[in-house]
Protein backbone atom coordinates (compact mmCIF):
# COMPACT_ATOMS: atom_id res chain seq x y z
CA UNK A 1 0.00 0.00 0.00
CA UNK A 2 1.35 3.44 -0.92
CA UNK A 3 2.61 5.75 1.60
CA UNK A 4 0.01 8.75 1.89
CA UNK A 5 1.66 12.51 1.17
CA UNK A 6 2.52 15.48 3.52
CA UNK A 7 -0.30 17.61 2.62
CA UNK A 8 1.19 21.19 2.12
CA UNK A 9 -0.30 22.61 5.07
CA UNK A 10 1.08 19.97 7.71
CA UNK A 11 4.22 20.95 5.92
CA UNK A 12 3.94 24.42 6.60
CA UNK A 13 3.14 23.97 10.12
CA UNK A 14 6.32 21.28 10.55
CA UNK A 15 8.65 23.62 8.72
CA UNK A 16 7.47 26.55 11.18
CA UNK A 17 7.84 24.39 14.11
CA UNK A 18 11.32 23.98 12.78
CA UNK A 19 11.89 27.67 13.01
CA UNK A 20 10.44 28.14 16.28
CA UNK A 21 12.23 25.18 17.74
CA UNK A 22 15.77 26.34 16.32
CA UNK A 23 15.52 29.83 16.75
CA UNK A 24 18.32 30.52 14.43
CA UNK A 25 18.43 32.26 10.98
CA UNK A 26 18.87 29.67 8.00
CA UNK A 27 19.61 30.04 4.29
CA UNK A 28 17.74 27.88 1.98
CA UNK A 29 20.42 25.59 1.60
CA UNK A 30 20.39 24.94 5.19
CA UNK A 31 16.56 24.13 5.30
CA UNK A 32 17.22 21.55 2.40
CA UNK A 33 19.30 19.75 4.61
CA UNK A 34 17.67 20.42 7.60
CA UNK A 35 13.79 20.08 6.90
CA UNK A 36 13.50 16.16 5.31
CA UNK A 37 15.64 14.88 8.46
CA UNK A 38 14.27 16.62 11.01
CA UNK A 39 10.26 17.17 10.01
CA UNK A 40 9.84 15.00 6.90
CA UNK A 41 9.44 17.25 4.55
CA UNK A 42 10.88 16.02 1.51
CA UNK A 43 14.07 18.41 -0.24
CA UNK A 44 11.97 19.15 -3.71
CA UNK A 45 9.47 20.86 -1.45
CA UNK A 46 11.47 22.84 1.02
CA UNK A 47 11.36 25.85 -1.29
CA UNK A 48 7.66 26.07 -2.31
CA UNK A 49 6.56 25.75 1.13
CA UNK A 50 9.53 28.01 2.25
CA UNK A 51 8.03 30.60 -0.27
CA UNK A 52 4.48 29.87 0.98
CA UNK A 53 5.39 30.73 4.55
CA UNK A 54 7.46 33.91 3.38
CA UNK A 55 3.89 35.18 1.44
CA UNK A 56 1.70 34.68 4.42
CA UNK A 57 4.01 36.68 6.34
CA UNK A 58 4.74 34.00 8.47
CA UNK A 59 8.42 33.53 7.81
CA UNK A 60 10.89 37.04 7.44
CA UNK A 61 13.56 36.80 4.86
CA UNK A 62 16.31 39.51 4.09
CA UNK A 63 19.28 39.42 1.84
CA UNK A 64 22.58 39.87 3.34
CA UNK A 65 25.86 40.60 0.83
CA UNK A 66 25.02 37.89 -1.48
CA UNK A 67 23.45 35.42 0.75
CA UNK A 68 19.59 35.49 1.77
CA UNK A 69 18.45 34.68 5.29
CA UNK A 70 15.20 33.37 6.52
CA UNK A 71 13.90 33.13 10.21
CA UNK A 72 10.56 33.24 12.34
CA UNK A 73 9.84 33.40 15.74
CA UNK A 74 7.08 32.34 18.33
CA UNK A 75 6.45 35.84 19.56
CA UNK A 76 5.48 36.69 15.79
CA UNK A 77 2.67 34.00 15.74
CA UNK A 78 1.59 35.08 19.45
CA UNK A 79 0.85 38.11 18.22
CA UNK A 80 -1.28 37.37 15.28
CA UNK A 81 -2.47 35.51 17.15
CA UNK A 82 -3.82 37.96 20.22
CA UNK A 83 -5.19 39.80 17.01
CA UNK A 84 -7.48 37.15 16.10
CA UNK A 85 -8.53 36.44 19.50
CA UNK A 86 -9.37 40.24 19.65
CA UNK A 87 -11.52 40.00 16.76
CA UNK A 88 -13.33 37.14 18.15
CA UNK A 89 -13.84 37.93 21.51
CA UNK A 90 -15.39 41.35 19.64
CA UNK A 91 -17.72 38.98 17.78
CA UNK A 92 -18.66 37.02 20.57
CA UNK A 93 -19.50 40.37 22.60
CA UNK A 94 -21.88 41.36 19.56
CA UNK A 95 -23.09 38.23 19.26
CA UNK A 96 -24.70 38.21 23.05
CA UNK A 97 -25.92 41.59 22.93
CA UNK A 98 -27.95 40.41 19.32
CA UNK A 99 -29.13 37.51 21.68
CA UNK A 100 -29.90 39.06 24.23
CA UNK A 101 -31.78 41.85 22.15
CA UNK A 102 -33.67 38.67 20.63
CA UNK A 103 -34.84 37.52 23.79
CA UNK A 104 -36.22 40.44 26.03
CA UNK A 105 -37.76 40.43 22.57
CA UNK A 106 -39.61 37.34 23.00
CA UNK A 107 -40.09 37.93 26.13
CA UNK A 108 -42.25 40.95 25.37
CA UNK A 109 -44.34 38.89 22.95
CA UNK A 110 -45.15 36.18 25.45
CA UNK A 111 -48.39 37.76 26.11
CA UNK A 112 -49.45 37.57 22.69
CA UNK A 113 -49.80 34.74 20.26
CA UNK A 114 -47.47 32.13 20.85
CA UNK A 115 -47.61 30.67 17.43
CA UNK A 116 -47.01 34.20 15.74
CA UNK A 117 -45.26 34.50 13.08
CA UNK A 118 -43.00 37.17 14.22
CA UNK A 119 -42.48 35.21 17.34
CA UNK A 120 -41.50 32.20 14.86
CA UNK A 121 -39.00 34.52 13.36
CA UNK A 122 -37.70 35.72 16.71
CA UNK A 123 -37.02 31.73 17.81
CA UNK A 124 -35.04 31.18 14.41
CA UNK A 125 -33.02 33.96 14.66
CA UNK A 126 -32.03 32.93 18.45
CA UNK A 127 -31.24 29.33 17.23
CA UNK A 128 -29.00 30.93 14.56
CA UNK A 129 -27.59 33.32 17.47
CA UNK A 130 -26.92 30.50 19.82
CA UNK A 131 -25.31 28.45 16.62
CA UNK A 132 -22.71 31.59 16.06
CA UNK A 133 -21.72 31.85 19.70
CA UNK A 134 -21.34 27.86 19.68
CA UNK A 135 -18.65 28.26 16.73
CA UNK A 136 -17.27 31.55 18.20
CA UNK A 137 -16.83 29.75 21.48
CA UNK A 138 -15.20 26.97 19.88
CA UNK A 139 -12.79 29.38 17.56
CA UNK A 140 -11.42 31.22 21.01
CA UNK A 141 -10.55 27.56 22.23
CA UNK A 142 -7.82 27.58 19.68
CA UNK A 143 -6.15 30.89 21.27
CA UNK A 144 -5.84 29.52 25.14
CA UNK A 145 -2.26 30.18 24.70
CA UNK A 146 -2.78 33.90 24.52
CA UNK A 147 -2.67 34.62 28.68
CA UNK A 148 0.34 35.98 30.90
CA UNK A 149 2.11 32.88 31.69
CA UNK A 150 2.61 32.31 27.77
CA UNK A 151 3.57 35.67 27.30
CA UNK A 152 6.11 35.39 29.93
CA UNK A 153 7.77 32.81 28.54
CA UNK A 154 7.81 34.78 25.20
CA UNK A 155 9.39 37.74 26.59
CA UNK A 156 12.30 35.15 27.69
CA UNK A 157 12.42 33.41 24.34
CA UNK A 158 12.79 37.20 22.50
CA UNK A 159 15.34 38.22 25.47
CA UNK A 160 17.46 35.08 24.50
CA UNK A 161 17.26 36.00 20.92
CA UNK A 162 18.67 39.49 21.19
CA UNK A 163 21.38 37.92 23.14
CA UNK A 164 21.70 35.04 19.94
CA UNK A 165 22.20 38.16 17.62
CA UNK A 166 24.42 40.26 19.53
CA UNK A 167 26.47 37.09 19.23
CA UNK A 168 26.27 37.31 15.50
CA UNK A 169 26.87 41.05 15.60
CA UNK A 170 29.59 40.89 17.68
CA UNK A 171 31.47 38.00 15.13
CA UNK A 172 30.56 40.74 12.03
CA UNK A 173 32.50 43.16 13.92
CA UNK A 174 35.52 40.42 14.59
CA UNK A 175 35.88 39.56 11.07
CA UNK A 176 35.35 43.06 9.60
CA UNK A 177 38.06 44.30 12.18
CA UNK A 178 40.17 40.70 10.97
CA UNK A 179 40.00 41.92 7.48
CA UNK A 180 40.87 45.51 8.20
CA UNK A 181 43.99 44.45 9.51
CA UNK A 182 44.79 41.40 7.14
CA UNK A 183 43.88 43.43 3.90
CA UNK A 184 44.41 47.19 5.10
CA UNK A 185 40.74 47.76 3.82
CA UNK A 186 38.04 51.26 5.44
CA UNK A 187 35.32 50.35 7.25
CA UNK A 188 32.94 51.50 4.58
CA UNK A 189 34.43 49.36 2.03
CA UNK A 190 34.42 46.52 4.06
CA UNK A 191 30.71 47.28 4.40
CA UNK A 192 29.98 47.74 0.88
CA UNK A 193 31.91 44.66 -0.01
CA UNK A 194 29.63 42.26 1.85
CA UNK A 195 26.62 44.40 1.78
CA UNK A 196 26.62 45.17 5.44
CA UNK A 197 23.84 47.92 6.07
CA UNK A 198 25.38 51.69 7.50
CA UNK A 199 23.10 51.37 10.24
CA UNK A 200 24.30 47.53 11.15
CA UNK A 201 24.74 47.20 15.12
CA UNK A 202 23.63 45.79 18.40
CA UNK A 203 20.32 45.03 19.13
CA UNK A 204 18.64 47.17 21.99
Amino acid sequence: MSRKGISTEEKKARMLQLFYERKEFFQLKDLEKIAPKEKGIIVNSVKDVLQSLVDDGAVDTDKIGTSIYFWAFPSKALNSKKRKANELEDQLAEANKKLKLTVDSITELKSGCDNSRERNGYLDEIMELEIQKKVLDKDMEKYADCNPITLRRMQEQTTKLKEAANRWTDNVFNVKSWCKRKFNMEDQELDKQFGIPADFDYVD
